[in-house]
């Protein structure tokens, strides 16, 4: 299985992903930079994080903007456009990575403010920046988007039917963003090893992973997800608009 797309392949193209800090977030950015897109790294509070990928993708001769901006407040979401205009005038693509709901101490709808609410509002403030050709990804989870049909554990169910109702809520506007030349493709991976939210479901349910690793025979570590993250970005939309990663035989569809 190739890990990356090939070199020059985005030479010319900015692209933004959401919660590009670390994990699935930072390791697709560096497919994408390493295939010559120029990166706009977004995170929340790990400024350091961020920063020091940014040094490292511009080492690839990319050009890389790092915005701080809390995806659930609407003047941050402004800002981070605004910003991105003025550093590169367009957007050419969007990944929809950033997501969560695990974390304590949270308002009650946290979970569907950033994994719904917050979505929707960086597609719209992202698309009068994209054109024709330019494309959009949004990353989930197996256990996100068959929350319908196949049950998961209940410490992750609040985090899939938010995540589930912000696929569906980007997926209304599929029509809108095809009127405009813009591609729109989901990218659904099943627990993938050493994420936050592994180890967070870990926590709350001890051998959660190892008993999905076996019914799976195989998880996808964070940097193999990525790259399959990054290949949605070039590789033909499937017709229904899904990209599933690995293994799905003990998910069904509605």
């Amino acid at each position: 299985m190739s890990h990356h797309i090939p070199e020059g392949a985005l030479s010319g193209r900015t692209a933004l992903v959401t919660g590009s800090s670390r994990g699935i977030g930072a390791d697709t950015a560096r497919y994408l930079a390493q295939a010559g897109a120029d990166v706009v790294i977004n995170y929340r509070n790990k400024a350091p994080r961020a920063q020091r990928l940014a040094a490292e993708l511009r080492e690839l001769g990319v050009r890389v903007l790092v915005i701080g901006a809390d995806l659930t407040e609407a003047t941050s979401v402004a800002a981070m456009f605004d910003e991105i205009a003025r550093e590169f005038g367009t957007l050419d693509i969007l990944v929809l990575n950033a997501s969560g709901g695990m974390e304590g101490g949270m308002a009650e709808d946290y979970a569907l403010q950033l994994n719904r609410d917050a979505q929707v509002n960086v597609l719209e403030a992202a698309v009068p920046l994209m054109s024709g050709g330019s494309r959009v990804v949004f990353v989930t989870s197996h256990q996100a988007h068959f929350i319908h049909t196949t049950p998961t554990m209940p410490e992750y169910e609040p985090v899939a039917l938010s995540k589930r109702a912000g696929e569906d809520a980007l997926r209304e506007r599929i029509p809108a963003l095809a009127k405009r030349g813009i591609e729109f493709v989901v990218v659904s991976g099943d627990m993938i090893e050493g994420t936050i939210t592994a180890t967070l479901l870990e926590r709350a349910n001890p051998g959660a992973i190892a008993q999905r690793r076996e019914s799976a025979g195989k998880l996808y570590n964070v940097s193999e997800f990525a790259s399959e993250v990054a290949k949605a970005v070039i590789e033909p939309v499937p017709a229904d608009n899904t990209r599933l990663v690995g293994d799905i035989g003990s998910f069904t569809e509605d």
